[in-house]
Order: C-alpha cells, then structure tokens, then sequence
C-alpha cells in the first residue's frame, strides 16, 4: 500500500535544508520525487560531515526516496529538458533567489505556460516581494529579524544559538509542504495550478504565535525570562546533581500540586499560579535547591508514574532508545543500497490506512536514492 500522496510527481531544484526537508516530506508520504542536482556545484549537504559509509549523513537522510537528475541549468539544452519534465509533474519547488529561475527560462510563468495545472513553490529567506527580496541570509537571521531570537535564552547571556533550524525546517520546510498541499486541494476544486510563495522570515514571525499576541494586541514587549513559557515562571530547566537537567511544565494547578508534593514542598504551592515574578522567582529557586539534590536517574525513577509534567532532557540518542518513540517507530532503517540499514528519524505523520513507517520509507533509500538519470 502506497502514500496517500502517491499520485504526485514533484520536480525538486532545491538544496541545502528547506526545500529537501520539504520534498522529503512529500516523498515520506508517497510522493514521486524527481531531484535536479547541478554537476558542477556541490550541494553542502553531500560533503557535510559526519559520514556513514562514504556519505554525508544529512544527505542521505533529506534525499532518501528520490531520484536524482544531474543537470546544468545553465548550459544549452537544459531548459527544453525541464519543460518536457513539467509537462509531467504536478508540483515544482525551487530556493533561489527571485528572479534565478525566470533568468535562467524556467520561472514560473514559463513552466505555466507548458502545465497550466502546475504548482510552484518558491522557498526563500525573505520572500518574492519587499526590500529584502534579494537579501542573503541564513536561520539565525530569519529568527533574528522576526522578533523570536529577541525573547529566548536568558537575560544576561542573550539570545541562544538554537540547536535546530527554526525558521528553516518549522518556517520554510513545513510551510511550503501546507501551501503546496493546499493548492493541490485548490487545483483539485479548481484544475488551476498556483504560485506558493514562502518567506521563512514570514514564517518565523508567525511562530511567535502568543508572545506575538501579547505584543501586537497586549502592548506587552517580550523579553527573555519575562513571559510565563521562556523562564519568568518555574515553567523552565533544573540542573541535577549530575550536572544533567530536568524539564518541569507543571503550570495547572493539579500538576504544580503533585509536582511540589513529589518533591516535599508543597507549603509553595499556592505560588505557582502567582503572576507576581517574585513569587515566580522563589519557586524557581526553591525547584533549583530540591533538583540539584540528586541525580537525573534518581528523577526519573521519582517521576516516572507521577502525571505532573516533569521530564529528563534526553540527548538525541537517548531519546532514540525511548520506549514512547520507539513505540511509534521514531527510529527507521533506511537501506544503504547494500542491503545494509542506516538508522534514520522516521516520519512523524501517522495515517491509519498506510504501512508502518518502518516499512514503507525503509525500503525507499536504496536503488533510487542518489542515481542520476
């Protein structure tokens, strides 16, 4: 049994994160992907390291289940090839700057005009149309110019260095697939095809989603520590006496009752629901002082039949041996091409009429994976 996207060609010039995280995406669900690679640049993603059995691990997992076409966009032919290739495809995506494609003879009237019923998504930093439509920029600046970088981290430090790609793959890589499906029910209404344009700047600023309430229609400027979820209540972080840390999310008062109980400290827990911050700030010591009495082990023992909201912060191989993701095949293996599996994260949409992911996307890898046509 196949994806439900199964009836769906996607042609692909996207590299780096967004655009492949997007038509992995696709793939994931059943999509027929056709990636166009130049022969002549190197996409980072095929060197960046680490490597598993020769290649880059992060190219292997964004470019599993699709096919590859080496070809260079620029050289005398190649146009005519992409047009014969939309006459057949449902669903185009694309990552240069505006106006890289209509140069080169492919943008998006173009391609139009060969395939009126096509969907065209163009993913960029800043979007088709404002003063810093041709603007280079990377993750950092998407979050930093959309006001989220402004409100994370602590107080005296700054702004942290996520550890992901917000406004890529949460930005430009979800987006892009919600916009392109939503033309594909729009086409299906319609039998027009449709421009998506995605600016991961737009999408970063709409993910502030209730600080950005708070702001815009509260006058409330955000600021680090200063809101009930980024560290200006007890909602945060503890460090254990091994020096790991303890997520504690216990806000409604049932679960901040059983969390100070637990814990032998349940004269404080008429603060919790306090929007006093020195309230605030002396339940977080209070949590700091208890936490910091034992190890992350020894919590995890305490909390693990106590429904309050309090987990361990994992590492990302610890949270692949968690039975909770485990339970929902979190951890593929995809094949090689050598009848070897590489362990992958698996596809975190669940559809009841489809194969287990383990099955499906592990067997997608192999012979189509990185070949050119």
């Amino acid at each position: 049994m196949a994806g439900p996207l199964t009836s769906l060609k996607v042609l692909d010039f996207s590299t780096l994160l967004p655009g492949p995280y997007a038509t992995m995406l696709l793939a994931d669900m059943g999509a027929d992907v056709l990636r166009v690679e130049a022969p002549d640049r190197v996409d980072l993603t095929r060197v960046m390291p680490p490597h598993d059995a020769g290649v880059s691990t992060a190219h292997g997992f964004l470019n599993r289940g699709k096919k590859s076409l080496g070809l260079n966009l620029k050289e005398p032919g190649s146009r005519e090839k992409v047009l014969e290739l939309v006459k057949d495809h449902d669903i185009v995506v694309e990552q240069f700057r505006p106006g890289v494609m209509d140069r080169l003879g492919i943008g998006y009237e173009a391609l139009k005009a060969v395939n009126p019923r096509l969907i065209y998504c163009s993913i960029t930093g800043y979007g088709q149309t404002g003063p810093y439509k041709d603007r280079a920029g990377h993750d950092i600046n998407y979050l930093s110019l959309a006001g989220v970088s402004s409100h994370c981290g602590r107080a005296d430090s700054g702004p942290p260095p996520m550890g992901i790609q917000i406004a890529d793959v949460a930005g430009g890589s979800h987006h892009a697939v919600m916009g392109i499906l939503a033309a594909v029910i729009h086409r299906q209404q319609t039998g027009e095809g449709q421009f998506v344009d995605i600016s991961m700047t737009d999408a970063a600023f709409a993910l502030n989603a209730m600080a950005g309430a708070a702001c815009l229609a509260g006058g409330q400027e955000q600021k680090p520590e200063r809101a009930l979820l980024n560290g200006g209540s007890f909602y945060d972080y503890y460090q254990t006496r091994d020096g790991r840390w303890l997520s504690v999310g216990s806000l409604e008062p049932q679960f901040a009752s059983r969390l100070f109980h637990t814990l032998g400290i349940s004269e404080v827990t008429s603060l919790a629901m306090s929007q006093n911050p020195e309230h605030q700030q002396h339940l977080k010591a209070v949590l700091k002082e208890k936490i910091v009495e034992k190890p992350l082990a020894e919590w995890q023992e305490i909390f693990a039949d106590e429904d309050a909201c309090v987990e361990p912060v994992l590492t990302i191989s610890e949270a692949a041996e968690h039975p909770q993701l485990k339970a929902r095949d979190m951890v593929i293996g995809v094949d090689r091409g050598d009848g070897t599996q590489q362990p992958q994260i698996g596809f975190p949409i669940k559809f009841e009429k489809t194969p287990s992911e383990t099955s499906r996307i592990g067997k997608m890898l192999g012979a189509d994976n990185d070949r050119f046509l």
